[in-house]
């Protein structure tokens, strides 16, 4: 019997995202693994669409910024003298962690240094973009009773963030 996708297994899998523009945004070929029916670490439409698939088949699932990374919010840009930031954080496309007003952490990426003056954005790169997911499953398995509780899996493979 040739398993299926389906919730309650543990799912590995490689993925392509694209932006809008088609671009390859990210690739994975290292298979990641998630929980399926979890709800936890996958886009609830990429889940769906994996739902009764077998190992080898691929789906594409285009989303909106609703089904995936959000409106662009332009309160999470901000702009500052430059001195202000590190000399390590003076150039476009530096990453850095830091924490909003709540104490959560957040990622921000400097994308525009003009004069003296640095901007940096936390919202995600591809937020207020159509994006289109290539996802290929590459192994199922049952997941044991400690992954069905946690929903995550227990395994060396890392997991969708």
């Amino acid at each position: 019997m040739t398993a299926v996708v389906a919730k309650n297994k543990v799912i590995s899998l490689i993925y392509v995202v694209r932006n809008e523009k088609g671009e390859m945004f990210e690739y994975r070929d290292l298979p990641i693994a998630y929980v399926h029916g979890s709800g936890a670490d996958l886009f609830p439409k990429i889940e769906q669409a994996l739902e009764g698939r077998v190992v080898g088949d691929r789906v594409s699932v285009q989303m909106t910024p609703a089904d995936a990374f959000g409106d662009r919010d332009p309160k999470l840009s901000f702009t500052d003298d430059i001195e202000s930031a590190p000399p390590e954080l003076r150039r476009i496309g530096a990453e850095f962690e830091a924490q909003n007003a709540k104490g959560e952490s957040i990622m921000l990426t400097v994308t525009r240094i003009e004069g003296d003056k640095i901007t940096v954005d936390a919202n995600h790169p591809l937020a207020g973009q159509i994006v289109s997911f290539e996802v290929t499953v590459k192994d199922i398995r049952d997941a044991t009773p400690e992954e069905i509780r946690n929903g995550r899996p227990v395994s060396d493979l890392p997991i969708l963030q």
